[in-house]
């Protein structure tokens, strides 16, 4: 396993761009396999889950072809449908949980689709029956083959896909993305209420309507799906910027005390982040399409208006995305004040904090949903300490907390940083930070 050493204490200066959005590359390249026209996808992300799910399509028979750097094509005119029910798709698909989005297009298209149990990051269980139970409104039949440990998801012999009303019992980003895609091919019109709405999820419907498919409700919790009327063309789609990226570089230049402008950064489609920071006293000015950060050698929590402690949870958009509590937990470790984070989503994501109690923060874990955070005001500076990512962003709240920490500090499983950051280490040492990459 690789692992980065981090000199503490240097600060940042200059730009910084973000990589293409990671949750919303992994939606729209799953598409592709909704059409056999050529989709043309720019702004992609060379990440590890991204490129594993691009050879994963590779492997399945779809012509890719990369044009230059984060710009491809995919054709999906010629697929091999045995391999995409052998034992090694199902093996790849398990250990990589961006695979789950590949079942709606699958089962819309070919009638037949596995579903193995996810892989991905040790957070806690991530569901699937939203999934399913979507699929099974459409009209789809599923039973657990415990051999494979997968679901086997088919349309009944001699019948389609159709169209019906659903009400999801929780908006699951990618469960509403996978109804999505299974209703392109559905007859009749598909409702979905208590849809997630993500930004991503709207370039999902946006890359759908360009293939010919009408979707009504884009942004909204409630969304109408008629079917492609004829054959899927093709598109041409450039993916957002990373919010949680972002979100990260403007932790890093709080907790590093440093100036920073971070560029083309879509701010409209940040939602509550922005202000979401600035709840923990951080400064931030928008110019045009950019956020310049500068410098504070303070900064303050704010309280509520009666004075209690301020909550800071995540909830599904336009609430606060959960991918950007543990950044937001390292970063409140050197404001001015005390800040209670709920993790509501995933409940083993906040076990990282015992590794920043080891460096010297003031958190006090509730349960593995909540953690008080006491800010330190930056009187005191947090030690290096030698850790292990569990997850991709537990691994970036690490690498903030050893940049600001005094002295040096070892992050091993850094593949699990790699997984949904490109290039971290160098894109950060031409800011100033001093990241060393161990193989």
């Amino acid at each position: 396993m690789s692992s980065f050493v981090i000199e503490g204490g240097h600060t940042l200066q200059g730009e910084i761009t973000p990589q293409g959005a990671k949750n919303e590359a992994l939606q729209v390249i799953s598409a592709v396999l909704l059409t056999s026209a050529t989709v043309e996808i720019s702004n992609i992300p060379e990440i590890r889950d991204v490129k594993n799910l691009i050879a994963m399509l590779q492997l399945m028979g779809v012509k890719v072809t990369r044009l230059e750097k984060g710009r491809y094509t995919f054709q999906a005119d010629e697929i091999d449908r045995e391999y995409i029910y052998s034992d090694d798709f199902i093996k790849r698909c398990a250990a990589l949980r961006g695979s789950v989005l590949l079942v709606g297009p699958l089962l819309a298209r070919f009638g037949k689709a596995y579903f193995p149990k996810p892989g991905g990051d040790k957070i806690g269980r991530r569901k699937v029956d939203t999934h399913i139970q979507g699929f099974i409104n459409l009209g789809a039949e599923y039973t657990y083959e415990p051999s494979k440990r997968a679901y086997l998801l088919t349309v009944p012999e001699g019948k389609k896909l159709t169209g019906c009303y659903m009400l999801l019992d929780e908006a699951s980003v990618t469960g509403t993305a996978n109804i999505i895609m299974a209703a392109t091919f559905a007859e009749g019109e598909t409702t979905i209420y208590n849809a997630a709405c993500e930004p991503y999820l709207q370039q999902l419907c946006r890359i759908l309507q360009q293939m010919g498919c009408e979707i009504d409700g884009v942004a909204s919790n409630l969304l109408k799906i008629k079917g492609f009327k004829g054959e899927p063309g093709g598109a041409i789609h450039h993916i957002l910027p990373d919010m949680i990226e972002v979100g990260s570089f403007i932790g890093m230049a709080a907790i590093t005390r440093s100036s920073l402008t971070i560029k083309n950064v879509s701010y409209d489609n940040l939602g509550i982040i922005p202000e979401s920071f600035r709840r923990l006293g951080i400064k931030l000015e928008q110019h045009g399409d950019d956020i310049f950060i500068p410098a504070q050698d303070s900064y303050v929590i704010d309280t509520a208006l009666d004075g209690s402690i301020m909550t800071i949870a995540d909830a599904p958009w336009p609430g606060l995305t959960p991918d950007l509590l543990s950044v937001m937990l390292v970063v409140a470790t050197q404001c001015r004040g005390t800040v209670l984070i709920h993790q509501k989503m995933f409940e083993s994501r906040l076990f990282f904090v015992d590794d920043l109690i080891e460096m010297g923060a003031q958190i006090i874990l509730c349960d593995p949903h909540r953690a008080v955070v006491i800010g330190h005001d930056h009187k005191f500076t947090l030690k290096g300490n030698k850790m292990s990512s569990p997850d991709i962003r537990a691994g970036i709240a690490m690498l903030l907390a050893a940049m600001s920490a005094k002295g040096t500090s070892i992050i091993g499983n850094i593949e699990q940083i790699d997984r949904g950051y490109e290039d971290i280490d160098q894109r950060l040492n031409f800011l100033g930070a001093s990241i060393t990459r161990i193989d």
